[in-house]
C-alpha cells in the first residue's frame, strides 16, 4: 500500500511556544516540539502532563443521572436485593462487568453477572438475560457497555419489577430507555466534559461515585484499574483527558502489583508482567478476551478476569488462548473469501466501500476481517454473515476519521438494528434489503468522504537529523505514554539514509530489513516489517528517506534506542 506523507507545519505561535519551552525546561528545540505537539505551552503544563494524577479525574456526579444512580445502587445494598451485572462480549463489555463486580463483591454477596451469547442473543440487552434476572430473583441490573437503544427490554424489565442503571457510552437513538438511571456522557443533555469513556470508564465512574459519596478515597480503586486499561485499549477511545490518566495509572498497577489474570494471560503468551505496554494490551492480551466472547462465551473472560486463583487463573487463560489461535483459523479463512469476493467483482475498484457478505462466515470474527480488508483497499469496510435469527448481520471499519457510523444511520431504515460510533459499528438487516443497502451505503459515502480520507497517510509529527535522538529526547518521548488515538505515538523522518555496516534482510522469507544506517550525523539500527526487497538497495551504497517510531531495545541486558520502520522510500540517484 502506498501511503502519502505529510510533514507537520508549525505556526508562528507555536514556535513561540517552542522557544518558550526550550529556555523554561533547559531542553532542546526537536524535545521541545514533542510537548508543542500536544497542546503544552508553559512549563507547568509539561510537568502536569508527564505526571498525571487521579485527583484531576472529574468529579462523577457531573454526569447526568449519576445522583439517581447511586441513590438506587444505596438502595439495593441497603435492602439486600440482588444485583446483576450485565455486560457485553468484547473486552470493554468482559472488563467492565469485572470492574463492577469486582467492587461490589466487597459490599454484598447477593450478586451474580450476565454476558449474552452473542450468536443466540446477539449484542446487548436480552430477554433471556431479563428472564434470567427474574429467575435468579435480581431486582437490580447494572447494564455496561450496552442499553442506550434497549427501550423495549427495559420496558419489559419494568413490567416484572426489575429495574436498570445503564452505563453506555454508545451513541444514544432518539428515545433513551425509561431507566432508574441512563449514565452515557454522550446524552444530549448530559454536561458531563470528557465525552470519549468507554463502556467499562462509565462504570468506573459509577463506582467513583459510590465512592466519593461514601468517603472512600479513590487510591483505593486502583487494583480496579488494570481492567479499566484493558478497556480503553481495546475499544478504539481516545487515550486524552481522563483516558490517558486512567490508562497510564492502570498500566502502572498492572505492571506493579498484576491481578492474577494479568499473570496468568502474561504467561501462557510469554509477555514480561513490569514491561507490559498498551501495544502488549491491544495486540496480546485483548484479541484473547475477545475470543472467548467470539468462540465461546464471553462470561468465561469475566471469570477469568475476576479469578482470585491463580491456578484456576492459568486454567482459564489457556483456555482463551486456544480460542484466539482457532479464531485466528477462522479470521484467516474469511478474510481470504472476502478477499476473493473482492477480486472476481468487475465493479470493485470503482468503489468508495467495501460491503461482502457470505452467510457461512463466522459471526465471531467478522469484525477483524474488516479490519483485515481496509488493510488491503483502505475503504470504508462492512463484512456480513448470517445469523442462527434469519437475519444478515456484521461489522463495520472505518478510515481516516470518516464517520462509519453517520453512514450507517443514513441506512436506518433498511436495518433492524445498529449501534457503535465513528470507527466501528454493528448492524443487522432482512435479506432482502442487502442490495439497497449496499447501493446506499456506496452513495452515501461516495457523497460525504473527504478526498485525503480515501487514501492512508502518515502523519509526521517532525523530521529529525539521528543526532537528534538524544537520551533527553528519548526520555521525554516515554513520558508522554500512553499512546493511542486522539495521543498518537509520533513518527519522525530522517532522510538520505545509508548502509552503516550490518544492513540485512531477515525472516524466514527474507521478507523483513533490519537495519544499520546513518545519516554523518549519528547511527541507528532498527527494523522495517515487509521491506526486505530494499536491502540491496542500501547494500549497494544508495540512500532512502525513512519515516519511523521509536522504541526501547533490550538486547542481552544492554538498552538502546531503536527505529520501528513505518514506510521507506528510496532515493535514486541522478
Amino acid at each position: 500500500m502506498e501511503y502519502e506523507w505529510h510533514i507537520r507545519q508549525w505556526t508562528d505561535e507555536e514556535q513561540a511556544c517552542i522557544a518558550r519551552l526550550q529556555d523554561e525546561l533547559h531542553i532542546s528545540e526537536p524535545s521541545a516540539r514533542l510537548l508543542v505537539a500536544r497542546g503544552i505551552s508553559t512549563g507547568d503544563e509539561a510537568r502536569r502532563y508527564v505526571r498525571p494524577s487521579l485527583e484531576a479525574l472529574h468529579d462523577p456526579f457531573m454526569m447526568q443521572d449519576m445522583d439517581a444512580a447511586v441513590s438506587r445502587l444505596e438502595q439495593a445494598l441497603a435492602q439486600g436485593e440482588k444485583i446483576l451485572v450485565y455486560g457485553d462480549y468484547d473486552v470493554d463489555g468482559t472488563t467492565a462487568v469485572a470492574l463492577v463486580y469486582s467492587f461490589l463483591r466487597r459490599l454484598t454477596h447477593r450478586l451474580d453477572f450476565y454476558i449474552p451469547d452473542r450468536y443466540t442473543e446477539g449484542y446487548g440487552i436480552s430477554f433471556r438475560g431479563i428472564d434470567y434476572a427474574q429467575e435468579q430473583g435480581c431486582s437490580l441490573i447494572i447494564a455496561l457497555d450496552c442499553g442506550i437503544k434497549a427501550v423495549d427490554k427495559v420496558d419489559y424489565a419494568t413490567q416484572r419489577g426489575i429495574d436498570f442503571i445503564i452505563c453506555d457510552h454508545h451513541t444514544p437513538g432518539e428515545q433513551l430507555p425509561a431507566a432508574t438511571a441512563v449514565l452515557n456522557m454522550k446524552r444530549a443533555d448530559c454536561p458531563y466534559p470528557f465525552k470519549d469513556l468507554s463502556g467499562c470508564g462509565v462504570g468506573f465512574k459509577l463506582v467513583q461515585a459510590y465512592c466519593q459519596r461514601h468517603g472512600i478515597p479513590v487510591d483505593e480503586l486502583k487494583p480496579l484499574l488494570p481492567l479499566l486499561a484493558m478497556s480503553i485499549a481495546s475499544d478504539i477511545v481516545s487515550v486524552t483527558g481522563e483516558n490517558r490518566i486512567l490508562e497510564s495509572f492502570g498500566l502502572k498497577q498492572m505492571n506493579s502489583t498484576p491481578p492474577v489474570a494479568i499473570q496468568a494471560i502474561a504467561e501462557v503468551t510469554g509477555l514480561q508482567v513490569g514491561r507490559l505496554t498498551m501495544t502488549d494490551l491491544v495486540y496480546k492480551i485483548g484479541p484473547r478476551i475477545n475470543a472467548s466472547g467470539r468462540i465461546s462465551s464471553g462470561a468465561e473472560a469475566v471469570r477469568l478476569l475476576i479469578s482470585d486463583d491463580i491456578g484456576e487463573a492459568r486454567s482459564k487463560a489457556l483456555d482463551i488462548n486456544n480460542y484466539n489461535t482457532e479464531r485466528k483459523d477462522f479470521d484467516q479463512k474469511t478474510t481470504e473469501e472476502a478477499l476473493s469476493q473482492l477480486a472476481a467483482d468487475p465493479d470493485n475498484e470503482q468503489r468508495y466501500t467495501t460491503v461482502v457478505y457470505a452467510p457461512d462466515w463466522h459471526k465471531g470474527v467478522v469484525g477483524i476481517a474488516a479490519s483485515r480488508l481496509t488493510e488491503s483497499y483502505y475503504r470504508p469496510t462492512i463484512v456480513l454473515t448470517m445469523g442462527d435469527d434469519g437475519l444478515i448481520s456484521g461489522s463495520a471499519r472505518s478510515v481516516g476519521g470518516f464517520d462509519i457510523y453517520t453512514a450507517i444511520d443514513s441506512c436506518r431504515d433498511l436495518l433492524t438494528h445498529f449501534g457503535g460510533h465513528r470507527f466501528a459499528a454493528g448492524l443487522s438487516l432482512q435479506p432482502q434489503n442487502l442490495d439497497e443497502f449496499k447501493r446506499r451505503f456506496e452513495d452515501f459515502v461516495r457523497e460525504h468522504i473527504l478526498p485525503e480520507q480515501r487514501y492512508p497517510v502518515i502523519e509526521i509529527e517532525q523530521e529529525l537529523a539521528l543526532s537528534d535522538i538524544t537520551s533527553e529526547f528519548f526520555n521525554i518521548l516515554r513520558h508522554l505514554e500512553p499512546f493511542g488515538p486522539g495521543n498518537p505515538r509520533p513518527v519522525f523522518l530522517t532522510r538520505h539514509l545509508i548502509n552503516n555496516r550490518y544492513t540485512k534482510r531477515v525472516g524466514k522469507d527474507g521478507e523483513h530489513l533490519r537495519l544499520d544506517v546513518t545519516d554523518r550525523t549519528a547511527a541507528i539500527t532498527g527494523i522495517a516489517f515487509h521491506h526486505g526487497d530494499k536491502a540491496l538497495h542500501l547494500q549497494n551504497g544508495r540512500a532512502v528517506d525513512v519515516c519511523y517510531e521509536l522504541d526501547e531495545n533490550i538486547y542481552n541486558g544492554v538498552r538502546s534506542i531503536q527505529m520501528m520502520v513505518t514506510d521507506i522510500k528510496t532515493i535514486i540517484a541522478a
